[in-house]
């Protein structure tokens, strides 16, 4: 397939660049295929491109939007801040896991100037669970990289759960997630608050306890955890990788099968309703 209209060299180098699982690396799109900012309006067209996001799974065509939406993250493009943020839309039903795991790094590159969109797009419940669950990861990378917006990012993250008890479960417990690995010590009361009305999924990460071991206010568990979910046996036998922290590798797994039961699950009723 070819779009109809061109993408322009180097643009267009993009759509045979590669299948992105065969690298270990993002590749530096500045230097090595010559993208600077006049590319970016193209870079944005092609992230967004209906027809690239669903090409055949087989073809190199498709992991063009992921190659653009690299790019600009490396490029700091302001102007991709909104028209990237319907790829989020998509988590809830057929879109692609590389959405979820990517662009909250995208989000991260591009910087606090991404914060006023993405806190709207938190605080909007007609927004599905998991694209909110994917601007929690863009809010941690945020904070992150960037650590004079640290604090802007934890309010964020704060008060969206102190709607804990309307919001759903388990997106409190990836609003919590984020909360410590940015080491907020302030957000702690609603943390505790949030788990004592047992409005938080305690498959995700753990519990009350578990926060305050990573966040170094307890030596070690003081009470069995629940039989719900087994936090040691699960990291006992996950896969291990380098550049993930044991709590982002337990999110981005638990997201993912959570995604796929809520698929199958809408399957069978849609076969039901027939």
């Amino acid at each position: 397939m070819s779009p109809v209209d061109p993408y322009p060299s180097p643009v267009d180098k993009l759509l045979t660049y590669g299948d992105c699982r065969e690298f270990r690396e993002w590749p530096d799109y500045v230097s090595e295929i010559g993208l600077g900012p006049e590319y970016i309006p193209d870079l944005i067209r092609m992230a967004t491109d209906e027809d690239l996001n669903r090409a055949d799974s087989d073809s190199l065509e498709v992991w063009a939007p992921v190659h653009a939406w690299r790019a600009l993250g490396q490029l700091r493009a302001e102007a991709a801040i909104e028209p990237l943020m319907p790829l989020f839309d998509d988590l809830d039903d057929e879109g692609s896991d590389w959405v979820l795991e990517e662009l909250p790094r995208v989000y991260g590159m591009i910087g606090p100037a991404a914060l006023p969109e993405l806190s709207a797009y938190l605080v909007d419940s007609s927004h599905g669970e998991y694209p909110r669950v994917a601007v929690t990861g863009c809010l941690e990378h945020i904070g992150k990289n960037h650590p004079d917006a640290r604090t802007q990012c934890a309010a964020i993250l704060t008060r969206q759960l102190e709607r804990f008890e309307e919001n759903p479960v388990t997106l409190n417990a990836f609003l919590i997630s984020p909360l410590m690995d940015l080491k907020a010590m302030e957000s702690l009361p609603v943390i505790e608050r949030a788990f004592a009305a047992d409005c938080v999924d305690l498959s995700v990460f753990g519990d009350w306890e578990d926060v305050q071991i990573k966040l170094g206010l307890k030596p070690h568990r003081e009470k069995p955890r629940s039989s719900l979910f087994n936090l040691d046996e699960y990291r006992a036998r996950a896969p291990r990788f380098d550049s993930q922290t044991d709590t982002e590798r337990t999110v981005r797994r638990k997201t993912r099968v959570k995604r796929k039961q809520a698929k199958k699950s809408r399957k069978v009723n849609r076969k039901k309703k027939k």
